[in-house]
């Protein structure tokens, strides 16, 4: 169960946050989860960890599921969703972070979206999704970097307490009994760097400056299409994985 100090933290992050740039983020994020669940179509969809609710914003746009459920730890997250005014949500509620409050297999989706990597105890709160949902969509930033411990306060500093790898989640949630179906390996679009860069961090726009965003998004991506998956994973900024709940379940001792 989180402490009142985390709840805390997290309503002041969700009351000050900046609008335009997390809905610039979620764009890219329900882009993801869109294209890792093609040829699914589920009915009834949680979002855990739902934030403000920017990506259910698009899902529900984009007409992802006509039933859109919500869970978040901070109340000022659930205030601002209930604003949205999302003509799919059903319903939206505060969790303790681990304990859902639903019933057995209540969805055919669960979508875990950036919240992995702030959790403490990741395989309590896995096996609290498989337990309410067949099919889970992860998405987690990919921190990792070499000598990425001498940049610790920075990670702590965003709540990020846990770091991922695409080889690292993938043995997690198959070591927790679930089956990968689908993943895509994406990086940080230009625009989302230029809004970052020009916006968040007030840097002078220049035309060099810009070109230079693009060009090094351009190089990685080509370099990634010639040197294949290891290549694409070392420049990834997040990686996406649809599972589902395994035939075979793994004990862990």
């Amino acid at each position: 169960m989180l402490t009142e100090e985390v709840k805390t933290a997290y309503d002041n992050f969700y009351t000050n946050s900046d609008v335009a740039w997390r809905m610039l983020g979620a764009k890219y994020k329900a882009q993801n989860i869109i294209e890792v669940c093609k040829g699914l179509k589920p009915k009834k969809v949680l979002e855990v960890g739902a934030g403000d609710g920017s990506i259910l914003h698009f899902l529900n746009d984009w007409h992802f599921a006509p039933e859109l459920y919500a869970l978040e730890i901070a109340q000022s997250g659930v205030d601002l969703i209930k604003n949205r005014n999302l003509f799919s949500l059903k319903e939206v509620q505060t969790f303790d972070g681990y304990k859902i409050p639903y019933g057995d297999n209540t969805f055919d989706l669960v979508i875990l979206a950036h919240v992995l990597e702030h959790v403490e105890h990741e395989r309590l709160l896995i096996r609290e999704l498989k337990r309410i949902a067949k099919y889970i969509v992860v998405e987690v930033p990919k921190d990792y970097r070499f000598d990425v411990d001498k940049r610790m306060q920075h990670f702590l500093d965003y709540g990020h307490i846990n770091m991922y790898t695409p080889t690292t989640l993938r043995f997690l949630l198959q070591s927790e009994g679930l089956e990968i179906l689908a993943d895509k390996i994406s990086m940080t679009a230009p625009e989302t760097v230029k809004f970052n860069e020009f916006i968040n961090r007030k840097a002078t726009k220049t035309f060099s400056k810009n070109l230079k965003i693009e060009l090094e998004y351009r190089i990685k991506k080509t370099l990634g299409n010639l040197f294949g998956r290891k290549k694409q994973e070392q420049f990834a900024n997040a990686y996406t994985v649809l599972t589902k709940k395994s035939d075979h379940n793994l004990h862990i001792f």
